[in-house]
């Protein structure tokens, strides 16, 4: 295979590309108060465009170029489908078996859905989880193989195949059978079978993977104050890296938009790089067919493939997947009619509009069509809708009527849970403290903040949890907020 990433170090000045982006991407940043982004873009198989926006860390002077090292986050989920798909073409794997055919103690809620979940489900969100579900039980801790076997307590929202309900744990899943089937684990099939042979040198996998590679590059929370964008950089627990490795194979990778320049040629050029046969075409194409609606406008359809987004509008089709950590943003994007590729990464953390307004603006330059500002219209809409959120809070917490809690000496105890184990709640000089989680994680004890009446939260992992107590056949228990995943039973105390 030829080192097309040799090719791509090369940094041209901007003007020497087919067309400079540089004044949108960098409008946008400024637009939505974007520390540190990149841009790359391929047409017709070469590279037309690479450039690093801003900074690895604010107020840093560290600048970011085309080999900045950022989390890609679910465009992760993309290669985890391509492994399967690898594993299709050689027989070890098919899309419609059962996961018990590789994986005999996978349990979910329901025994039928145990029984009869194929390795296809996995991968198109149609499991009947709500969304998201068990996406932040790792930020209290828990590992891979602890967010396997909880499955079997997550109560589904729908049936089976019938809705879409985007996840991040069912992940795990998939990692798991392409270790059962191949003997490696997920982080092994992605260096020789997708990174080595690419040539994607600086992409690497997980907490350690990101932390020996990132030099400096920086996690940014964004959050809107008084009309404007705010971002700051994340610090120690809370950039989440726990959660990056223990979500892998749906959010773990870590990589360039020059890497990633590579991973648009494979899926434009279907399979076959540089004379190199990665994967075959049958599948390839599986890898592209829609076949989940996720929305449907006036305007356009998405539909979900195995990992990727399909948008039909009135004027061309595009495959892209977002991809969002704690602090770090992405979008990867292709359209083979107009054999164009893009990868943009940020290190802050707005909504996707910015993302896309950049996509749209590539691809309508190619499309020969008139330029818009997608960028300000989004803008616009999004801090009216920020401002209005934020008056809401402020009014019901105007409204809300204090209520004191209970001595903090009734809260202390052991409390368990058949999924999670067990929680156990102090007091120490006046404060009330939560320990909970597996004993080897470093962030396992939290102070708890009283909120109101019954009510604590306490942050783990980069998120924030709640806790509502109550009374249950005369012993104290607490209900403990899970996001999305709200069902999953109660902590009951142990005296």
């Amino acid at each position: 295979m030829k080192k097309y990433g040799l090719l791509l170090l090369l940094l041209l000045p901007v003007s020497l590309w087919a067309q400079d982006f540089a004044p949108y991407a960098r409008k946008v940043a400024k637009d939505w108060n974007i520390t540190g982004s990149a841009l790359a873009v391929i047409k017709n198989d070469s590279l037309v465009f690479v450039q690093g926006f801003g900074e690895k860390l604010k107020d840093s002077g560290l600048p970011v170029d085309g080999n900045t090292v950022f989390q890609i986050g679910s465009v992760s989920k993309s290669f985890t489908a391509m492994l399967i798909a690898m594993l299709v073409d050689e027989g070890k794997v098919d899309w419609s078996a059962p996961i018990k055919q590789y994986l005999p103690d996978f349990e979910m809620y329901d025994p039928w859905v145990s029984e009869n979940m194929q390795v296809r489900d996995l991968l198109l969100h149609r499991s009947g989880l709500p969304g998201q579900a068990g996406t932040y039980i790792p930020c209290l801790g828990y590992d891979r193989d602890d967010m396997y076997h909880m499955l079997k307590y997550i109560p589904p929202a729908n049936s089976m195949r019938t809705t879409y309900g985007y996840n991040n744990i069912l992940f795990i899943v998939a990692e798991k059978i392409i270790a059962a089937v191949t003997g490696k684990s997920w982080e092994e099939n992605l260096q020789e079978r997708i990174f080595t042979p690419l040539g994607m040198h600086n992409t690497s996998v997980n907490e350690e993977g990101f932390l020996a590679h990132a030099d400096g590059n920086t996690p940014h929370e964004s959050l809107v104050k008084d009309g404007k964008i705010i971002t700051t950089p994340m610090e120690g627990e809370e950039q989440a890296l726990h959660w990056l490795t223990v979500i892998g194979a749906a959010g773990g990778i870590n990589s360039t938009v020059l890497d990633m320049m590579q991973w648009c040629r494979l899926h434009l050029s279907n399979g076959v790089l540089d004379g190199d046969t990665l994967l075959s075409a049958a599948q390839m194409n599986y890898l592209h067919r829609g076949q989940t609606i996720t929305s449907q406008t006036d305007s356009k359809t998405n539909i979900y493939s195995p990992c990727w987004f399909v948008e039909q509008n009135s004027r061309y089709r595009v495959w892209f997947h977002t991809g969002s950590t704690w602090g770090f943003t992405a979008l990867c994007t292709f359209v083979p009619e107009l054999n164009l590729g893009m990868m943009w990464l940020g290190n802050s953390e707005p909504p996707a509009e910015p993302r896309y307004a950049i996509m749209r603006h590539i691809i309508d330059y190619y499309m020969n069509l008139p330029t818009q500002d997608y960028s300000t219209a989004d803008l616009e809409i999004y801090l009216k809708d920020a401002v209005a959120q934020e008056e809401k809070r402020k009014q019901e917490q105007a409204a809300m009527v204090p209520e004191p809690a209970a001595p903090y000496s009734q809260y202390v105890g052991t409390y368990t849970h058949p999924a999670l184990g067990e929680a156990v709640i102090t007091l120490e000089e006046g404060e009330l403290y939560i320990t909970l989680g597996p004993e080897d994680f470093p962030w396992r004890k939290h102070k708890m903040t009283h909120v109101n009446g019954q009510q604590f939260r306490f942050r783990s992992g980069g998120t924030a949890f709640t806790l509502t107590f109550s009374m249950e056949d005369y012993l104290l228990v607490f209900d403990l907020n899970l996001k999305q995943n709200e069902n999953m039973g109660l902590w009951r105390a142990r005296k």
